[in-house]
């Protein structure tokens, strides 16, 4: 273990780490895992809340494992990564099921619940049980890459190896609930990805990045993300009081939530009232229609996706036959009860203007 490393770390956690947030401490392993579930690919800040809603609404992983789906979809919506909750759901019921409700308690058991990887497992077994198990996440790459001066790209296999059994080494392994904490807030508010504070950082005696000039070079990635252009039209379909949605089913980007009529097309549309008309004349045999509103464009990033939404509203006089079998129409208060994308509750917020 380097024992300067470590020792300056945890007496920094103990006399300067005033980072808040509202599972910091917790020993109870459910509201950990549901905490890091949450903060997978989410902003601290913007998990706060959520968090702070799904313990009020599921206090046990009992009232989370008897939730209707779409109630704990509506619940998550915003966050993004829907992924994340159908694996909540799915483990929360196994947990009920398998483990008769009691979080299990070794790595090896923790690590094949799904959803959760080596850094949540880590997570949940050092912070509930106290096990020496390191966390490894954006934090703890930066945080070690800089004080060690490694080069070695954080995202190769080389790189997850190499952090990894380091951050094995250098934990205390006597409080590793604790030491984890410390680096990952450490990492937050200290060593940042941009602007850190090294001139005030406690550990700036010792770390190579510092002393050679090379802090804002690491870490190092060798893969440079590649983003797919998406165009989305919505055709909002309403008919006496009613709109027509649909619920998402393939393997695609926000499965299981609800959405429009979507037309995909691999270039932006340029959508006209009289455009609008003759595509659903062609397309979809509707003759009697009112175009109410087409959108501004609204733009959602994603990972590996940019996707960028038109909507466009349309009062229909009667019902066309090939979308009553493909979907369902529904009330405002059904709609209410749904979960839809990002994309789309922007538009219903108001945000997207004509």
């Amino acid at each position: 273990m380097n024992s300067q490393f470590t020792r300056k770390l945890l007496q920094w956690n103990r006399s300067q780490n005033n980072r808040e947030m509202p599972w910091k401490g917790e020993k109870n392993p459910y509201r950990i895992w549901l905490s890091e579930i949450i903060l997978q690919q989410t902003r601290v800040e913007q998990g706060w809340n959520y968090y702070n809603r799904f313990i009020k609404k599921y206090p046990t992983v009992f009232k989370l494992a008897a939730a209707p789906d779409q109630e704990v979809f509506k619940l998550w919506e915003g966050l993004g990564y829907y992924n994340r909750c159908r694996n909540l759901l799915f483990t929360a019921r196994e947990i009920v099921q398998k483990y008769k409700g009691v979080f299990p308690e070794r790595y090896d058991e923790i690590i094949e619940l799904k959803g959760v990887g080596p850094y949540t497992a880590a997570a949940i077994a050092s912070f509930a049980y106290n096990l020496p198990y390191a966390v490894v996440d954006g934090n703890v790459f930066r945080v070690l890459s800089r004080y060690h001066g490694i080069d070695t790209p954080i995202d190769s296999t080389a790189g997850k190896q190499v952090f990894a059994e380091l951050a094995q080494q250098v934990m205390d392994k006597k409080s590793p609930g604790e030491y984890n904490q410390a680096i990952m807030d450490f990492g937050a508010t200290v060593c940042k990805p941009a602007a850190p504070t090294c001139s005030h950082c406690p550990l700036h005696t010792g770390c190579t990045a510092y002393e050679t000039g090379m802090v804002n070079r690491l870490p190092i990635k060798e893969k440079v993300l590649t983003r797919r252009n998406r165009h989305f039209s919505y055709f909002i379909f309403e008919y006496e009081g009613k709109t027509w949605v649909r619920q998402r089913t393939a393997k695609d980007i926000w499965q299981g939530l609800f959405e429009f009529y979507l037309v995909e097309t691999d270039k932006s549309q340029q959508w006209t009232p009289a455009l609008v008309a003759e595509w659903l004349k062609e397309q979809l045999a509707i003759r009697q229609l009112t175009v109410l509103e087409i959108s501004a464009p609204l733009i959602q990033q994603l990972t590996h996706q940019q996707i960028s939404g038109c909507f466009i509203r349309v009062a229909l006089k009667k019902l066309p036959a090939p979308l009553l079998s493909t979907g369902e129409w529904q009330t405002p208060k059904g709609l209410s009860g749904l979960a839809f994308p990002r994309l789309i509750t922007q538009y219903q917020s108001g945000k997207v203007k004509s």
